[in-house]
């Protein structure tokens, strides 16, 4: 529909009753009388048309009105969802299912009804409006958060626009057929229902399962012989679980009904997806169900190697196997090669031979469930190896920092800045704390990260980065924030959380080569039940809701539940590590938040972060105390401490530490030398300085027992994992604070001198 012919009636009407008044004044301004009586036959004329048209306008709104009257019956029982819309995208009828899950308004928009199931709802329909406005109708599948969609525009005469939504249900749902032959199986194959069309396939009502089959036991998706009516014949089986130990079973001749036209439970009749392939891999037969699987078309449905993978092995090596006679009862998992979204199939072969020709029957089972569960199992296995693999590292290079600092720090106090080697020794110390930094995103990738939480509020945080947001994104790419005005404050790490948002928005960066828009968009979402998404559940709550929103090249589906995964990237080689993401997850993870990311190819790509609202708790207002705090470093200390470190150098640069600031220190090597040390009740120690994670008893082992005998001993606790590697899960230990590795000179000295104190 061309804007032309866009044109409303009354328009054209207009249009034609101002030329007509136009000649009208013509002939009264007019000097000859020839003139004035041409005049006045083109106003008579001119007038006639207008009221023509105003008549055909009149005649076409009562047309229109009933054409959506019509169309609005004819699509009120239709399951899926329906909206009928005029050009300009507002809704002026909706199905019974459209109202019941949408609720949409009085000539509401069609975009802002489904714009919470579509990252970019305007983009889709308006591509697909002018594409139906130029070939007459269009359909496209589209994937949105949590579902896929069928969509199907057809545009009417007259302002007039059908829009279906299916859903992959509605579409995948197969008849059901009340004269195929099915049982229903109890415990022990105990037969407790037959349909009368498997009465008539058997030939009798039958009590044990035995009766019917003469090769048990039974395989579902596999051939079997059936003890029949008018003797053996082969048959093939399928079987669903129906809960209580119940099984159905749904049977279907095979052989005998190769070459049959089609009836119910023949080929084609059978709601299971089945292929009929030759030795060579083409497929000579498709059923219903198998075309709706592999989402064929009408034409032929060519190899089998072109609609699934991950064999492997050959694919012909696989075939011909199985036309030999062997691993016919042995199912394979493949991978179908579908663009839209993943499926996984167990593919279980049979041999049939017809005219003398050996040809295969291929049973087609949806295993994308079992495959996503195992997929689960082994990402949880390998994140969990990786992630100890992470924190180890961690641990032994803080040890190495903490020793390389801390001497650096010892040399530091000998040196002024006139000195020549001041410089130097500056230098090695900023590098060690940049190394701190990396090993710190190897314990966030680990999430065992030590955290500093502090209650944030995410508009400041981002407000204090956008200039360096900008500077990452670069001139082509413009960066837009957008804040609630009423957002509740969160509890988090600073460094952290601004660490996930850079992550995220340089990835937004990369994925358009071009330029384009960036929005970070903060709100306050409120859930009033559990929200399931993606395999996880968010508990209701109030939630501070990040999204980071791109115009860029877009995730493919099948590769969405993969971008958290380490190591994995859809960048070429040498642009990206694959471990951006990976960070992301274990940092908002870490803070007790959730990360989704929805994405439409050549549309751009949405990453939504909820983060828990932190309640305040209510302040309670306390005199002033007049107290000066002195912010230096005590120069001298007074008191025993009993330092246990396994790490010499560390061990080492401590002790020498405390010496100079006057502590008395004793040094142990284990948790088992400072209990021996301790055993001399005539010792007094004033503080314990220890390790947490050691060979042997760990630290918070050791305090416990020491302090049986010395409970109001104060303690310090350090370590190079994060804070919780020792109290997760046990009672915290009175006058004890957590010192995090690598630490400096002055910060140790000042958490002793604190803790005394």
């Amino acid at each position: 529909m061309n804007k032309q012919q866009g044109l409303s009636p009354v328009l054209g009407a207009g249009v034609l009753i101002v030329l007509a008044g136009a000649a009208l004044w013509v002939s009264y301004s007019a000097t000859t009388q020839q003139v004035q009586v041409a005049a006045l036959a083109a106003t008579g004329a001119l007038t006639a048309v207008a009221v023509v048209w105003l008549l055909l306008d009149l005649a076409l709104g009562r047309r229109q009105a009933y054409r959506l009257t019509r169309l609005s019956e004819f699509i009120e029982s239709e399951p899926a969802f329906c909206f009928v819309c005029n050009e300009a995208g507002e809704v002026l009828y909706a199905n019974a299912a459209a109202r019941a899950r949408f609720q949409p308004g009085q000539a509401e928009a069609l975009a802002n009804v489904l714009r919470d199931i579509f990252a970019s709802t305007e983009g889709i329909l308006y591509r697909l409006l002018q594409k139906a406005l130029s070939q007459g109708s269009a359909v496209e599948d589209v994937t949105s958060h949590s579902e896929g969609f069928r969509i199907f525009v057809q545009p009417f005469s007259h302002d007039l626009v059908l829009w279906r939504f299916e859903t992959e249900a509605q579409r995948g749902a197969a008849p059901t057929r009340a004269d195929l032959p099915v049982m229903s199986l109890g415990r022990n194959g105990a037969v407790l229902y037959m349909n009368p069309a498997a009465r008539d396939l058997i030939g009798a009502r039958v009590k044990r399962l035995e009766d019917v089959f003469s090769d048990l036991p039974l395989r579902p998706g596999g051939v079997h012989q059936l003890r029949g009516a008018d003797g053996d014949r082969r048959v093939l089986v399928h079987a669903t679980d129906i809960g209580a130990g119940r099984m159905e079973v749904v049977i279907s001749p095979i052989v005998e009904e190769m070459e049959e036209p089609d009836h119910v439970g023949s080929f084609d009749g059978l709601p299971v997806p089945l292929l009929k392939v030759a030795t060579d891999g083409m497929i000579l037969r498709a059923n219903p169900e198998a075309r709706r699987m592999l989402d064929l078309d009408a034409g032929a449905p060519g190899h089998i190697a072109e609609h699934m993978e991950g064999l492997g092995r050959a694919i012909k090596d696989w075939l011909q196997e199985a036309a030999d006679g062997r691993g016919l009862h042995r199912s394979e998992f493949l991978r179908l090669t579908r663009a839209d979204r993943e499926i996984f199939v167990q593919v279980t072969l049979n041999r049939v031979v017809e005219d003398g020709e050996k040809c295969l029957i291929a049973v087609l089972n949806d295993a994308t469930e079992l495959k996503t569960l195992e997929a689960q199992f082994v990402q949880s296995q390998k994140m969990q190896a990786i992630g100890q693999l992470a924190g180890g590292v961690a641990h032994d290079f803080n040890n190495l920092l903490t020793a390389i600092s801390g001497h650096c720090d010892l040399l530091l106090l000998r040196h002024d800045q006139g000195d020549p080697d001041y410089g130097d020794l500056v230098q090695i110390n900023q590098n060690a704390n940049r190394a701190a930094a990396l090993v710190g995103q190897l314990l966030a990738f680990s999430r065992k990260q030590t955290m500093q939480p502090e209650v944030l509020d995410l508009r400041d945080t981002l407000s204090d980065l956008a200039h360096l947001l900008n500077r990452l994104v670069g001139e082509r790419v413009r960066l837009t924030l957008r804040h609630d005005p009423v957002l509740p404050p969160v509890r988090g790490d600073r460094r952290q959380l601004e660490q996930v948002m850079m992550n995220l928005v340089v990835n937004a960066r990369d994925a358009m080569p071009e330029g384009g828009e960036i929005l970070v968009e903060t709100e306050s979402r409120v859930l009033r039940e559990p929200l399931k998404r993606d395999r996880a559940i968010v508990a209701p709550g109030t939630y501070v809701s990040v999204r980071v929103i791109d115009e860029g090249v877009g995730i493919p589906a099948d590769k969405l539940q993969k971008v958290f995964e380490p190591f994995f990237t859809t960048k070429r080689p040498g642009e990206g590590t694959g471990l951006g993401l990976s960070t992301v997850y274990g940092i908002v993870k870490q803070t007790g938040g959730f990360i989704f990311v929805d994405s439409v190819v050549g549309q751009g790509t949405c990453f939504t972060l909820l983060l828990p609202a932190h309640e305040a708790a209510p302040e309670v207002t306390q005199p002033p105390v007049a107290i000066e705090k002195d912010n230096k470093i005590p120069q001298k200390g007074s008191g025993v401490v009993l330092l246990v470190e396994d790490e010499a150098p560390v061990r080492a640069f401590a002790a020498r530490a405390l010496r100079l600031r006057g502590y008395t220190v004793i040094e142990a090597e284990t948790a088992e030398d400072a209990l021996k040390t301790l055993d001399d009740e005539a010792l007094a120690v004033d503080i314990f300085v220890t390790d947490v994670v050691m060979p042997g008893m760990d630290g918070p082992t050791w305090v416990r027992k020491a302090r049986e005998t010395r409970p109001d001993t104060r303690v310090v606790f350090v370590s190079g994992y994060a804070e919780d590697a020792f109290g997760e899960g046990a009672e915290a230990i009175p006058n004890s604070v957590f010192l995090p590795k690598p630490f400096s000179l002055s910060e140790l000295t000042e958490t002793v001198h604190e803790q005394l104190n």
